[in-house]
């Protein structure tokens, strides 16, 4: 039996030292020494322990449930939600450091401060978290000639998912720590600083990429907005699809407020979509690939091709074609009765309501929680829009309505519902776009790990698989 003093000690993560304008990397270089220690600790000691059982039917079934996965900054309950290093999305919203920009006080957390909360554990000061927004914003002023000519060159009609693990992949010809491996003269205890600077590069990387994706898809490849190095990292995405008030070339001419709404929603969106423990196919194809040594721009390129599977990140587009055809077939967005009619009617013919479930979620997904306070919080732009309307209607007819129904574990609604629906208000109504949105924030947790995974010597993954004879033999 592992005593609680020793399982403390072997998840202590301590304090850095110093002025708190010490930068991410050097607050990492202090804390990876006792970690180290304390995984060697653990696997010495505790190696022999047992954690539950694997049955059949899970694996045959996806491995659903089967804990054995070393993740480092979320875990996942199916009644308290996602936590992101213990932290609940309200704690985070309540604790991490905002924009000192945010004029009307609605703004949430930058996700810069949720990568080094990430990272280290520990909830970052303000002057640590623009020190970090800072970096990103000087290390992303521009893409690799290569990459930007590469991105250049594809065609308009790609799936903007594939540009986008076209355009991460390229990347791997700048790589630190691929270069540095190749050429023999790295320690295995130096990969985590080569992969942490090729992870922090990428990240800073994914404003330009994103916004060339986006002005390749709307503008034949013209620019629709100017990279701000004096600008937090979620602007910048905002400034490059054309989205600010200040971007000459906008689009959808938002207003001054408008535009600072936009420029929250994607910081809210961002910084809550970093992680989801590390079991979802996006992380764990991040984990599973990186184990075999390959660099942060091939691994998470790979996460990004698994994220683009409708079973994973596509489900936000889904959600906003299924409410604007139902606004299409009632009356009003607020008839409950014809709402309820029309859930009954798709469940009767074997079709599923989009946004509504989880594979391990058994209450209503805080992250939707969030989106919905942030529709909630600006009553007056939303109160014409009968998609966001009919969103929030849904949020209280459809959960009734699957518990009746009875064969949903989860009759509550998941970030899906409100997420897409809220930047199709706003003007991005490229569907397909939205996972690349999504990529840019996932990439912050899987990376992270990546980081951890080096930093601790984490094997090459390898679990052993059974044939069906074998499956049938333990029938016996």
């Amino acid at each position: 039996m592992i005593h609680s003093h020793a399982m403390r000690r072997a998840f202590h993560c301590t304090k850095a030292a110093g002025s708190s304008s010490v930068g991410l990397k050097q607050v990492l270089q202090d804390l990876i020494p006792q970690r180290k220690h304390d995984i060697l600790e653990l696997k010495k000691n505790y190696g022999n322990v047992k954690i539950g059982d694997i049955t059949i039917g899970s694996v045959i079934g996806g491995m659903r449930g089967n804990t054995s996965m070393f993740w480092q900054g979320t875990s996942l309950d199916a009644y308290e939600g996602i936590k992101f290093q213990g932290k609940t999305i309200g704690d985070c919203q309540r604790l991490l450091p905002k924009s000192p920009k945010d004029s009307n006080g609605k703004g949430n957390f930058l996700p810069e401060s949720m990568l080094w909360l990430l990272m280290t554990g520990e909830v970052p000061s303000i002057e640590q978290a623009l020190h970090l927004s800072a970096e990103l914003a000087a290390r992303g002023r521009q893409l690799p000639d290569y990459t930007d000519k590469l991105m250049s060159n594809l065609p308009s009609g790609m799936h903007p998912m594939t540009q986008l693990a076209i355009g991460l992949a390229s990347m791997n010809k700048g790589s630190e720590f691929a270069r540095k491996y190749e050429k023999g003269d790295i320690g295995k205890n130096e990969y985590w600083e080569y992969v942490f600077d090729d992870a922090i590069n990428l990240i800073a990387a994914l404003p330009q990429l994103t916004g060339k994706i986006y002005s390749n898809i709307v503008a034949g490849g013209k620019p629709l907005g100017q990279f701000r190095e004096d600008c937090d990292w979620s602007y910048n995405i905002c400034s490059l699809l054309g989205m600010t008030s200040e971007d000459s070339c906008n689009r959808q001419n938002l207003d001054g407020k408008q535009s600072e709404d936009f420029v929250n929603l994607m910081r809210l969106y961002t910084g809550i979509h970093v992680d989801h423990e590390g079991g979802n196919v996006s992380a764990h194809t991040t984990h599973l690939v990186g184990s075999a040594l390959s660099d942060p721009y091939l691994s998470y390129s790979s996460g990004i091709m698994g994220l683009a599977g409708p079973l994973h990140g596509l489900a936000a587009q889904e959600v906003v074609r299924f409410l604007i055809e139902m606004n299409v077939m009632i009356s009003s967005p607020q008839s409950g009765r014809e709402i309820e009619q029309y859930l009954w009617n798709l469940l009767r013919c074997k079709r599923v309501i989009p946004g509504y479930g989880h594979a391990v979620l058994r209450k209503a997904d805080p992250r939707f929680i969030a989106m919905l306070d942030f529709a909630k919080a600006r009553p007056e732009e939303f109160a014409q829009d009968k998609n966001v309307i009919l969103m929030e209607k849904l949020s209280e007819i459809a959960p009734k309505v699957l518990k009746e129904h009875g064969k949903t574990k989860n009759p509550y609604p998941n970030v899906d519902s409100a997420s897409g629906i809220l930047f199709y208000h706003y003007g991005v109504t490229e569907l397909l776009f939205f996972t690349v949105i999504f990529g840019c924030s996932r990439s912050m947790g899987p990376l992270t790990q990546l980081v951890w995974d080096r930093a601790l010597g984490l094997p090459i993954e390898r679990p052993k698989s059974l044939d069906f004879k074998s499956l049938g033999a333990l029938c016996r």
